[in-house]
């Protein structure tokens, strides 16, 4: 159903897609949204060990959540900041695409989870996560991505 790599001697192992997926703080959503046009948007992002989801959070409303609720089926792209090689002008990227579903996390314990889970990445302290949550968890809706395809490599821009 997913294309392979075609340039495959660049693929990075699925460990590799992983550890970047949890280091790395945004990336890129792309879902259908109005008349089928492709809306992305950057965004932050955590990515769960245990269940091997990626989880977003945002508002109750809004083109990203119209987007989600007409078609599941969506593409999320990170990478890293590169890096170059001593004498060298082109930078190595490490990117990582991943397809799959996403969907709205209806239960509320769930969502204050993946909320403080989020904050824990961003936040400088538990403490001040716990005050935006506080502050913010009747007004917050977070999204679940569960991958069916991922795929990594390492680009040189020269």
């Amino acid at each position: 159903m997913f294309r392979k790599m075609r340039r495959f001697r660049q693929q990075l192992s699925e460990e590799e897609c992983i550890a970047i997926l949890k280091k790395e703080p945004r990336g890129v959503l792309a879902v259908l949204g109005d008349e089928d046009y492709p809306y992305t948007v950057p965004i932050d992002f955590y990515y769960d060990e245990t269940d091997g989801r990626i989880y977003f959070h945002g508002a109750k409303e809004g083109h990203k959540v119209d987007a989600v609720r007409k078609h599941d089926k969506v593409s999320f792209c990170v990478f890293d900041e590169g890096f170059r090689k001593e004498g060298d002008w082109a930078l190595n990227i490490k990117s990582v695409v991943v397809f799959g579903r996403l969907h709205i996390v209806e239960d509320y314990d769930r969502t204050i989870e993946i909320a403080r889970n989020l904050g824990l990445k961003y936040y400088p302290d538990a403490e001040s996560v716990e005050e935006e949550i506080r502050k913010a968890a009747d007004r917050v809706m977070c999204l679940a991505l569960t991958p069916e395809h991922m795929t990594g490599k390492l680009v040189n821009e020269s």
